[in-house]
């Protein structure tokens, strides 16, 4: 609990899968490249080394096709570092970087200290009525809270 306000953090999303083919998929951070021009590192994908089919994990995708949609049918060559814009990205990068992305319950830890970083740091943004500060942490803080749906 964050200044009076209760943060439910939801059940953390497995970093394995069944896939299709019946094998298990496993999510790893990988480079995608959109239309040959622009990498967009550290994006999470589950893999299956069944088939080679590859899947962009739920929680990230409507910010990764928000990104492509940004850049256009046409961009520049260009790097982008998926975790700097998106909090899953940013949270399973840092559970990697630390050896706990196979231990659910360190990776349920690490989420509750970004998400009460990020209500401490809402508070200070509206403390000081910065509302650009204000959008940018309610935005991070719904990329954490997005119902999770698997298709």
């Amino acid at each position: 609990m964050k200044g009076g306000t209760a943060v439910r953090v939801k059940e953390w999303t497995n970093l394995e899968k069944r896939c299709h083919c019946g094998d298990i998929m496993k999510m790893k951070l990988r480079t995608v490249i959109y239309s040959g021009k622009v990498e967009i590192d550290n994006v999470p994908i589950y893999s299956c080394v069944a088939c080679s089919r590859s899947e962009v994990f739920p929680e990230v995708k409507p910010d990764l096709t928000g990104l492509i949609a940004q850049l256009g049918a046409e961009p520049s060559k260009q790097t982008f570092f998926f975790d700097e814009c998106n909090e899953w990205a940013s949270l399973l990068v840092t559970a990697r970087n630390t050896k706990k992305q196979s231990d659910p319950a360190a990776v349920e830890r690490l989420i509750q200290e970004r998400i009460d970083a990020l209500l401490d740091l809402l508070l200070l943004a509206q403390g000081l009525e910065d509302q650009g500060w204000i959008a940018d942490i309610t935005k991070r803080l719904g990329q954490i809270s997005r119902p999770t749906r698997h298709t």
